[in-house]
């Protein structure tokens, strides 16, 4: 079975928010570049989603000029670069069509933010028949503020980046995805998969 890649918002435009020196890694970057390196020695697809907001005004505004990759991530001539306005990778893009065309079965995920965008392209990608594999170290996000707390993360509901990333493990291992690291990514390709 092939498998791709698939980075997800690993974008400048979280390096713009003021939660982003709060980020359960804020060098995700620097571990998405050996999962591209992993996959392109490999001969996978690897292919790259950023999340826009159009007029929005915001960092993910394209006019604002920070939806582009972090630095140190370039995406070679044949690597498609989608972007995308729902919160999974899906929705909005034809990624489906991607990897239909390329006889994708299976899909390494990661990216920023792991509970929400990368966790949903996961969900989604498992419910459309693909095998998942998601990349846990390979993902960062922020801490979350309660629905009640004023704009404070200092509120003790808030949910630290800790707490989100154990929750997402548990949400998707063995439901929706094989919950894999960088070092096991990156070592040899999983049995079956090219």
């Amino acid at each position: 079975m092939k498998r791709a890649l698939v980075v997800i918002d690993v974008q400048e435009s979280f390096r713009q928010r003021p939660d982003w020196e709060l980020a359960s890694d804020p060098d995700v970057a620097d571990k998405v570049a050996v999962l591209v390196d992993a996959a392109r020695a490999r001969d996978e697809l690897v292919i790259w989603v950023l999340h826009t907001e159009p007029g929005s005004g915001t960092v993910f505004d394209p006019e604002s000029g920070h939806v582009r990759l972090m630095a140190g991530l370039v995406p070679a001539d044949d690597e498609p670069v989608l972007r995308k306005t729902a919160h999974n990778a899906f929705t909005t893009t034809n990624l489906q069509q991607l990897l239909t065309v390329a006889g994708i079965g299976s899909l390494a995920v990661c990216g920023i933010r792991t509970e929400q965008c990368c966790e949903t392209t996961a969900r989604l990608a498992s419910d459309l028949g693909y095998a998942v594999e998601f990349v846990i170290d390979g993902t960062a996000t922020t801490p979350t503020p309660h629905r009640d707390a004023p704009d404070d993360l200092s509120d003790p509901r808030t949910l630290r980046v800790e707490d989100i990333i154990a929750r997402t493990e548990y949400a998707l291992a063995g439901r929706f995805a094989t919950i894999t690291t960088v070092a096991e990514f990156a070592g040899a390709p999983v049995a079956g998969v090219r």
